[in-house]
């Protein structure tokens, strides 16, 4: 019987393909990068979905779909920030000044976070 799961190189070709589809890139630092698709790997694992590795899940899909990879509020942060919260999608922009990723505010609503 085959196994379905979805490897750590089929989710780094993910959030390529979501960083291209999106007009964003991803941050060009190769081991920040790869510490962030294992933690998705390991959240998919866990979960059965790709949830960002920054945020808490519930572990019910419904209820976690705001923060699936890319985010909900992915688009806003990178267009407000320069980057998304977890600091994997950017603009070129903001790659292009040589900053790095910094914290920013949460935009996911407490009451739909786990506590």
């Amino acid at each position: 019987m085959a196994d379905n799961k979805l490897t750590i190189e089929q989710i780094s070709t993910f959030t390529e393909k979501a960083a291209s589809k999106n007009g964003w890139v991803l941050n060009p630092d190769a081991e920040f990068r790869e510490s962030i698709v294992e933690g998705l790997h390991n959240n998919y694992l866990q979960f059965g979905y790709l949830i960002c590795p920054c945020r808490e899940a519930w572990g019910e899909r419904d209820k976690d779909r705001d923060v699936i990879c890319p985010c909900d509020y992915c688009d806003d942060d990178v267009k407000e920030f320069g980057h998304c919260y977890c600091g994997l999608y950017a603009s070129a922009e903001f790659v292009k000044s040589g900053e790095e990723p910094g914290s920013i505010s949460e935009r996911r609503a407490p009451e739909l976070a786990p506590e």
